[in-house]
């Protein structure tokens, strides 16, 4: 059973996010919107940590807050200034509808579910991880970093291609 204090937090911390994803939303200027983000993305990883998921909180901190964020940031600052106001939006309406229908469905999905079921022991998450990283899961873990390995050189050659050719028009 676990203590009030942590499922108080958990309660509080799940209400943050929810609100301040349903704020991503309405704000009408984007970067109130990517503030209410990073909000929604750090009580995420609250969240993780009331559910003893330290290794999935703090890469939820160093992927989602950081870095995803910071990319976020530059591409708002990066875009035309037209289309930072978000004032008149003719898909609220939808959206929310939408929204409201997907809300359901996950409702209905989570009241339907059993949830009893075994206990699991999570002192050492990372040491789980690791475990299953280079054990069971070792093919998908190599494949995806290949993939990522040419993610990056493409993007290195794409950028080197574009420093020549500017130039080359110099």
């Amino acid at each position: 059973m676990e203590s009030p204090g942590i499922v108080l937090g958990f309660y509080l911390l799940a209400g943050l996010t929810l609100g301040s994803g349903g704020l991503v939303f309405l704000a009408r200027n984007l970067l109130h919107s990517l503030a209410f983000l990073v909000i929604s993305f750090l009580s995420m990883a609250g969240l993780f940590l009331t559910l003893s998921a330290d290794f999935i909180a703090m890469a939820q901190i160093l992927i989602y807050a950081g870095s995803i964020s910071v990319l976020m940031v530059f591409a708002v600052m990066l875009t035309p200034l037209a289309s930072r106001d978000n004032s008149n939006s003719i898909y609220v309406f939808p959206a929310l509808i939408s929204a409201g229908g997907i809300a359901s469905f996950v409702a209905f999905i989570a009241w339907d579910t059993d949830w009893s079921g075994p206990g699991t022991d999570f002192d050492s998450t990372i040491g789980t991880i690791g475990q299953l990283l280079l054990g069971k899961y070792v093919l998908a873990f190599e494949i995806a970093s290949v993939l990522l390995l040419f993610a990056l050189v493409g993007a290195i050659m794409l950028v080197h291609q574009r420093d020549e050719d500017s130039e080359g028009t110099s």
